[in-house]
Parts: C-alpha cells; structure tokens; sequence
C-alpha cells in the first residue's frame, strides 16, 4: 500500500513541480521544502498569484521577493548579458548592478571602462563612475568627472549631479559649496535622498536645529507617501537621525 501524504507534503510537491515545469531559479524548492507551509504561502503569494492576475502589483511582489530572496540575481544576469554581447549597455547595467550590491571598486571599474571613445562624456557614465569614486573615499578623483557634467553653479546641473558634487565637496571640506548644492539637490530631487543627505550634513557640521527641521519634514512627507515607497523613504530619514544622534 501506499503512504497516506499529508497535506503539507502534496502541496509541497505541486509547487515544486510547478517550479520546475514553468522554469524558476531553483532556490524556490529550498525555500518550499525546507520551510513547509510558510515557503509555500511565499512562492504562491511571489510567483502562483502574480502569474494568475498579472497586475503591476503583484509584479512588484515578485520582484522583491526574488530580490530578498537572491540579491545577486539582477548582478549575475547582467553579467551573462555583457559576457554574451559587449556593449556599453550591458556593461554599465553591469556596473549599476554591482554599486546597487555596494561593490564599489568593481563598479567604478565598470563604468570607467564603458567611458571610452564616443561614449567618453557620457553624463550617466560619469556620474556612475563619480558616485562609485564617492563611496570609495576618493572625492578628489571624482570632482573632475561632475565639474565636466554642467555649469559652475549647482543651479544648473541635474538634481542627481548637484547632490553627488555636494557629497564630494564636504568630503574635501569646501563647506559653503557642499551647502549650496545640497540645498539645490534637496530641493529638486525626486524622494527623500536629497533631503535625507542634506540633513545629515547639517547635523555632522553642528546646525542639529536644521536638521530636526529637516528630520521633522521627511516624517510628514513619509505620512504622505504611497505605502510602497515609505521603506526607502525611511530609509534616508533614519541616515539623517543617525547623523544627529551622533552616529
């Protein structure tokens, strides 16, 4: 006679071989089998449900889930992208996925390879290699590479190209310059990025007033915002409190 399986066990085997039926990385059959019940709720809810309704929503869910689930996933297909075919395209996803992974010194080696030839002023280019430089601790190497992105003044750069040359100005301790593009990324910058780093340079040059002020702000705009854009919103919030607590 055969065993009586339980119910746990005939959904576990359904999903696994829809997992494998419809082509998903195999990590899905750890997590149904090594966590029974809960792993199935996940892969029903990220994968099964998504697939049945098709709507933007549960393509979101998909899409974090497999992100928590594997960080490396978008990294390793990007590279097999640029390991297939070469281009500029390939290889500055490839750096994007590499700083969105915090590894830097591969990023900034990236794009500074792509920067060549036609592609050498290439403003997303240079302002992917310049923020990897930044992160790096290498301010003086990326100032070169924003200065040639604009006009003097911070007013006429991109929101994105202001805040990058306010970082390496307080790096290099050109306070009132950092102060003038922070404000002007703060101010024009989509989400709370701008505001969040702005913040956090008033509290680490003592003006922790401003901060609050600024702190207190982010709060009610997180108030405000769609609820599935709140985690990175609060996200630059906490850097910002962090600065002011000292840390």
């Amino acid at each position: 006679m055969f065993p009586i399986l339980g119910p746990s066990l005939i959904l576990s085997i359904i999903l696994c071989v829809h997992v494998v039926r419809t082509n998903q990385p195999m990590y899905w059959l750890w997590v149904i089998l090594v966590i029974p019940w809960l792993g199935a709720i996940i892969y029903l809810i990220a994968v099964v449900l998504p697939g049945l309704t098709g709507g933007s929503t549960a393509r979101r869910v998909t899409r974090a889930a497999r992100d928590t689930l594997d960080p490396n996933r978008e990294y390793r297909a990007a590279k097999t992208a640029f390991d297939d075919i070469a281009t500029v395209h390939n290889q500055m996803r490839l750096a994007k996925a590499a700083a969105d992974l915090g590894r830097y010194e591969e990023a900034e080696g990236f794009y500074r390879q792509a920067a060549q030839g036609v592609h050498a002023d290439d403003p997303t280019l240079l302002l992917g290699r310049a923020t990897a430089l930044i992160e790096l601790g290498r301010a003086a190497e990326a100032l070169p590479l924003i200065e040639s992105l604009g006009p003097d003044t911070a007013e006429g750069r991109a929101p994105a190209v202001a805040l990058a040359r306010g970082r390496i100005f307080e790096a290099l301790g050109r306070v009132e310059e950092a102060d003038a593009a922070y404000q002007a990324a703060a101010g024009r910058l989509p989400g709370l990025e701008g505001l969040g780093r702005y913040a956090a340079f008033l509290a680490r040059q003592g003006r922790a007033d401003e901060a609050r002020e600024a702190v207190a702000d982010m709060d009610r705009r997180i108030a405000k915002t769609n609820p599935r854009f709140r985690a990175e919103a609060r996200a630059w919030r906490d850097l910002a409190a962090r600065a002011l607590a000292g840390g």
